[in-house]
């Protein structure tokens, strides 16, 4: 494996890409409740701000990821955070609601960074190192969030809500700057003896853009349009319909987007399911706090915090991200990476215990956050590591794109089943309406009930000697033997 001479210095201008990609995608949040009236448009409009972000990231991370592997990972990762930082110098120019709509689509593809970096870090760095740098670059997701939303939230609370967007340009901006000149592109990428003859699969990534873009605005949006309403069903049967021929077609095709064959393997299938259920599981503990420790005091519960407060809640969360990025390292090269998820999903589990035994008091509420954050550290990192274990070298960034997509997907899902559950659970008392406690102890139950699941599915992933032994061949590279990997 080559050995990038400064690969100290690109490990830590990728973790910065990360944690701009995560920032610039969370800190919108804040601004949520006063988004209406700044764009004069109605709430239900202005939820599009969130989840055309989601969509735009669920399909640039398997469309970038296999583009990254056909054509160069560094630049890929140049157009994503290129896109990231138009974007958010489009939303700091305007107040009109569909620019700004289109403007956090272009900020969605920085969801791609994340899996691009860790793909070129296996690329460059020496094999002992890998586990400890993807761990860190995998951190950075909730790095970004605890981090980006507290800061974000003071920037909204005490300056102009342009100012918000102003200085996510500049930090792109920056993140483009240093990828530009530090990180080169990696002799992998794009370089096996046909690579000039390969063709993008272009029909592919349509397909997967209209069956992605189908399944998440149904999930998204059913709960304000209705789960049994003509617009849902519609997109129902439109997705399952496109996702069928869309399957077919990488069945079939020489060059696949996704190879499907490689993908449904129990060593590559079970860590995505595990994904899925870990996305899940993490988004319900950063979509709840800050709402819970806002609400009125009138609640019984809530604390009545102000929107920069209550994003402090998260930061501590943020810290315990980092510091358990080198344990999560070590777990992996003693015991496995299969052992760090199933522990992370554990840990998760068991800070949802916590944040149902006492969600009244402040403390309470950080200690049971930063301990589901600590479950996802260990979780996130494990991630990658498995996927690079089962895949070869020359389909690792499209690997992992897959792997955040489901991510995406669990997350997707999280919201709709957290928003549901709490529109359920109401209480009003002193002429304030809110979801009541138990609405939120619910949904703390789903959540480690859905983590459970995940320390489930990484118990059962296949054993393998060591954390980097040489990957599994595809169905299609083991075609071409003696092809350099």
């Amino acid at each position: 494996m080559p050995q990038h001479p400064a690969g100290r210095s690109v490990l830590a201008v990728l973790g910065f890409g990360g944690i701009t990609a995560t920032l610039v995608q969370t800190a919108v949040v804040p601004l949520l409740p006063d988004l209406p009236r700044l764009t004069r448009s109605s709430p239900a409009d202005v939820g599009w701000v969130v989840t055309v972000t989601l969509l735009a990231g669920a399909i640039a991370t398997p469309v970038l990821g296999r583009a990254g592997d056909m054509f160069g990972k560094r630049r890929m990762l140049l157009a994503a955070l290129t896109a990231l930082t138009l974007g958010s110098l489009v939303c700091a120019l305007t107040s009109n609601l569909g620019v700004l709509i289109a403007a956090r689509a272009l900020q969605g593809v920085g969801a791609a960074v994340i899996p691009l970096s860790v793909s070129v870090l296996r690329d460059i760095l020496p094999r002992e190192r890998i586990g400890s740098a993807v761990a860190l670059m995998s951190s950075t997701v909730g790095i970004g969030a605890a981090v980006g939303l507290p800061l974000a939230a003071l920037l909204v609370q005490y300056a102009d809500w342009h100012l918000m967007f102003w200085a996510t340009t500049a930090l792109a901006a920056l993140a483009l700057a240093l990828a530009w000149r530090v990180v080169q592109e990696t002799p992998t990428s794009g370089s096996t003896r046909d690579s000039a003859a390969r063709r993008f699969d272009l029909l592919g990534a349509l397909g997967l853009a209209v069956a992605l873009t189908g399944a998440l605005l149904a999930v998204s949006k059913g709960g304000d349009w209705g789960w049994t309403s003509p617009r849902v069903c519609a997109l129902v049967v439109l997705s399952l319909a496109v996702g069928a021929g869309w399957v077919r077609r990488q069945l079939h095709t020489a060059e696949p987007l996704v190879d499907l064959r490689l993908t449904a393997r129990p060593a590559v299938a079970l860590p995505n399911l595990a994904a899925l259920l870990a996305g899940f599981a993490f988004y319900a503990n950063s979509l709840v706090t800050a709402q819970l420790v806002q609400a009125p005091r009138a609640t019984g519960y809530g604390l009545g915090l102000g929107v920069a407060a209550a994003g402090l809640c998260l930061l501590p969360s943020g810290v315990l991200m980092v510091a358990f990025a080198p344990l999560s390292a070590r777990i992996s090269a003693a015991r496995g990476a299969r052992t760090t998820l199933a522990l992370g999903a554990l840990v998760i589990a068991s800070g949802y215990l916590l944040r149902i035994a006492d969600s009244r008091q402040l403390v309470a509420v950080i200690v049971g956050a930063a301990v589901v954050s600590t479950g996802t550290a260990l979780a996130y990192s494990a991630l990658p590591t498995l996927i690079m274990q089962a895949v070869p070298q020359q389909q690792t960034a499209a690997a992992n794109g897959l792997n955040v997509l489901m991510r995406t997907i669990g997350q997707a899902v999280c919201s709709a089943a957290v928003a549901a559950v709490l529109t359920r659970n109401l209480v009003t008392s002193g002429g304030v309406t809110a979801p009541a406690l138990d609405g939120y102890r619910t949904a703390f139950a789903m959540a480690g009930g859905v983590a459970l699941l995940a320390c489930v599915a990484a118990c059962a992933i296949p054993r393998r000697r060591g954390d980097f032994d040489l990957p599994l061949e595809s169905s299609r590279t083991t075609a071409k033997a003696g092809e350099p990997s």
